[in-house]
């Protein structure tokens, strides 16, 4: 999906849409970092309770990516990246792009 903007244009709203998710989040001890948007996907990082709880793909996914696809686009991605790896998310990011492309 090519989306009608750039990642930069992304960048404040996933930003500000991001703000509404993080109270919610810390209610149950949790937290959220975002690395960066690439290719209209946002990468971020779950932590505090987050890591290793059997809930974090459906915060992810039901909390986090729904948020941001009402308030910014209906085909937005979230991809949660593990701790330790936050430094290389673009190059995680640029390994999911082959892949998809590749697959798809």
């Amino acid at each position: 999906m090519r989306f009608p903007f750039s990642d930069e244009d992304l960048l404040p709203a996933v930003k500000n849409s991001l703000e509404k998710i993080k109270p919610m989040l810390a209610l149950d001890g949790g937290e959220i970092k975002l690395l960066g948007v690439k290719n209209g996907k946002v990468y971020v990082q779950l932590g505090g309770a987050c890591v290793g709880c059997s809930a974090a793909g459906n915060t992810l996914k039901y909390g986090v990516e729904r948020q941001l696809k009402m308030d910014i686009h209906p085909d937005i991605e979230v991809i949660n990246i593990p701790p330790g790896y936050e430094d290389q998310w673009e190059e995680i990011a640029s390994q999911y792009e082959g892949d998809k492309k590749d697959n798809g």
